[in-house]
Parts: structure tokens; C-alpha cells; sequence
């Protein structure tokens, strides 16, 4: 069985357990930051082992489920952890659940991460809108044989494929708007990815502030690169979940991620409720 034919087996099975239920936007969970799934309304949750061919999440505050319902309203399929290249997983499997989505009609996601906070003045637990991204985990999930079938939209697909808005501006609009509703105001910054699992060093901390990164972390770069192939637009939103090595007195730990992550749950949680609605109606008026 190829891979398009997994993935396509992946989402023939989920669709039949959605039923009525015709989802056009997508939300991934990060790092302690699950139970912003509590919101969702009329719930149907399909754990990942059930899915066939996809990858089980093996990281601690990555609850691996599909939560699919309503969210402010609008219908959402929300993944409750995702996976890494760090766990073992090849570039295909990390971004398998991504292209999922795109198979089930989805045409915007919502990523969600922890990640440590490298620009001054970044505060633990604060909300930051992804304006940007570099890639430093040293492969790219595309590589190999393109397959056009991904192209789920016209003009989607293609091996090479433009970058220059990897994050929706019309998306980050209306999540400023949501924000604003919810008394929160929302910096933008840009996100490097590294493959992980340890954190990084003060050095490396200071290369990559010099390289313009304002956050780092482990994911979010390979879901995002998929989901453009295929034409979803993207939204990113990281909670500093610590300050980047070298930045605090503190040592760094999995155990502070999520805790930090855990806190702002309820902000999260709001942002999202908010936020969704006003993501579906701009997908259907695009229909």
C-alpha cells in the first residue's frame, strides 16, 4: 500500500466516524495544552491507535486522540498531541496526521506548541503569534517523490511551491481580532525548529536570536510545510512555556513545559473558542 493510500485509508475511517459532522478547520495541541479540547461540544474521540496507519503520540502531555465537535460553534477535528522526529519517527509518519487532515477537506489548521522564549521581554505563559519560521531540523518532510495527488485545491501539490506567507496573514488578522475580544494582546514572532529531544544551549541560543528567531521548539515546521503543499492555510500560536537557555537562572525541563502549559490552558482554550468561528466562516465564504 502506497502512502497516499494510507493516509487516504486514514481519512475514509475518520470521516465514518464524524458522521454528519464536515469539519473545515483543523486545531493541533501541543505541550500541556490538551485539555483546551475540554471545550469542544457534542465530542467524538477517536484515539489515535484506532486510526488505521497513524502514529501513536509517546511524549508526556500529548493525550493522542482526535477530538472532533463543536467548537464556539463552529465544527473543528482537534488533535490532542502530535508526534516528533525526535520519538523515532520518520519526516512521512511525523506529518502522516497532516496530511489526514487535508484528506478529510480541511483547508486551515490551527498549530499550537510550547516553546522557549529567546526575544527580550518574552514573559512564561505568554501567547505568541507565529509571523514566520526557519528550519534548522536539517531535513525537509517533502523530500523524496512528489506526490500531486496532496493537491487537494487547484494550484496545490506542486514540488516546489511557495513560502512567502507560510503563516495566513488574513488568519493572524483574525486572531488579533479574537484576541482583542479576549482582553489578550498577542505579539508576533518567529519560530526555528530543531529536531530535539534535548534543549538547546546558551550558543545555540544566541546563533539563532541573531538569526531573527524569536522562539524555539521541536515541531510545528513539518506540519506546516506539509499543510502548505497541499494548500491549507496555516495558523500558528506558541505559548512560552520557559525562557530559552542561558535567559533564566533555571534549569530547563519537560516537567516546567508542561506545567506552564497546564496554566494557560483556560487562556488557550478561550482564544480558540473565540477564534474557530470566525476561521469557518471565512473558509465557507471561500467555498
Amino acid at each position: 500500500m502506497t502512502y497516499f493510500e494510507q493516509v487516504t485509508e486514514a481519512a475514509d475511517f475518520l470521516r465514518a466516524q464524524l458522521g454528519a459532522l464536515a469539519p473545515r478547520v483543523g486545531i493541533v495541541l501541543g505541550s500541556g495544552l490538551g485539555a483546551a479540547a475540554d471545550a469542544v461540544t457534542g465530542a467524538t474521540i477517536v484515539p489515535y491507535s484506532a486510526i488505521p496507519h497513524f502514529p501513536q503520540s509517546t511524549v508526556e502531555g500529548h493525550s493522542g486522540r482526535i477530538v472532533a465537535g463543536l467548537l464556539g460553534g463552529a465544527p473543528v477535528v482537534i488533535m490532542q498531541g502530535r508526534v516528533h522526529f525526535y520519538e523515532g519517527y520518520a519526516p512521512l509518519q511525523v506529518t502522516f496526521p497532516m496530511r489526514v487532515l487535508g484528506a478529510l477537506g480541511l483547508r486551515a489548521v490551527l498549530l499550537t506548541n510550547a516553546a522557549g522564549g529567546i526575544a527580550p521581554g518574552y514573559r512564561v505563559g505568554q501567547l505568541v503569534l507565529l509571523a514566520d519560521h526557519i528550519n534548522m531540523m536539517g531535513w525537509n518532510p517533502l523530500n523524496g517523490p512528489n506526490e500531486p495527488r496532496f493537491g487537494f485545491i487547484p494550484g496545490a501539490g506542486l514540488r516546489f511551491f511557495d513560502m512567502t506567507e507560510a503563516y495566513s496573514n488574513a488568519l493572524r488578522a483574525l486572531a488579533h481580532q479574537a484576541a482583542a475580544e479576549e482582553g489578550i494582546v498577542l505579539d508576533e514572532g518567529v519560530y526555528l525548529a530543531t529536531p530535539g529531544p534535548s534543549f538547546e544551549t546558551p550558543a545555540e541560543v544566541r546563533a539563532f536570536r541573531a538569526l531573527g528567531a524569536t522562539l524555539v521548539g521541536m515541531s510545528t515546521v513539518p506540519e506546516t510545510l506539509v499543510a502548505r503543499h497541499m494548500g491549507i492555510e496555516v495558523l500558528g500560536i506558541s505559548c512560552v512555556t520557559n525562557l530559552a537557555a542561558g535567559l533564566s537562572a533555571a534549569k530547563l525541563s519537560h516537567q516546567e513545559v508542561n506545567e506552564t502549559g497546564r496554566q494557560v490552558e483556560r487562556r488557550m482554550a478561550g482564544l480558540l473558542k473565540r477564534l474557530a468561528p470566525k476561521i469557518a466562516a471565512r473558509m465557507e465564504a471561500e467555498r
